[in-house]
């Protein structure tokens, strides 16, 4: 009968990891201030007639904390490369010198960084929803199995604790992304 409830707990964990995950991938496509590759991660590229990843045809640098470049591995990209960026609604002016396109990162708005603070708090509150969505569905399965009443309720206590610690996670992730967000 353990072997059930540990499945069930090991099948929440991974539940919440997952959430975890994705919140660190939507954080990184919020912006706090510095360039950084991550940045263009969304842009998606005409290449040969199919949509590519501009990370898959170009080089993307930072060679400062205001600056970022993207050095395509043919030049003859360089116009599509500068199309996507200014079709991704990422807010970039993207300018072509010839061999690079270059990105100046303009500096966040005091309105703007409380904007991107607030988009921030959002999706932790989804990565919240999600964690406990998670404990639901294992609370239910627990409720399900055919076992006593003592481990039963043992059981929904470690799947509380196991919830308890990743929204607390999820708390301290938020807690740096704003602090990142607000820092000038």
């Amino acid at each position: 009968m353990n072997e059930e409830v540990q499945f069930i707990l090991d099948s929440a964990k991974e539940s919440m990891d997952a959430a975890m995950k994705h919140l660190e991938k939507e954080f990184v496509k919020i912006r706090a201030g510095k360039a950084s590759p991550a940045m263009l991660s969304s842009v998606m590229v005409e290449y040969y007639g199919s949509q590519t990843p501009l990370s898959q045809v170009a080089n993307i640098n930072t060679p400062d904390g205001r600056t970022i470049s993207v050095q395509p591995w043919e030049k003859n990209m360089l116009h599509e490369i500068e199309k996507a960026i200014m079709n991704s609604n990422l807010g970039f002016n993207p300018m072509n010198n010839g061999d690079f396109v270059i990105i100046n990162v303009p500096p966040l708005t005091e309105e703007r960084r409380i904007q991107l603070t607030k988009q921030a708090k959002a999706e932790a509150e989804d990565c919240k929803v999600s964690i406990r969505s998670a404990r639901q569905d294992s609370n239910r399965e627990i409720r399900e199995m055919d076992a006593s009443e003592d481990l039963q309720k043992n059981a929904e206590v470690d799947v509380q604790e196991l919830t308890d610690k990743y929204i607390k996670k999820t708390d301290a992730f938020l807690a740096l992304k704003e602090k990142e967000i607000m820092t000038v």
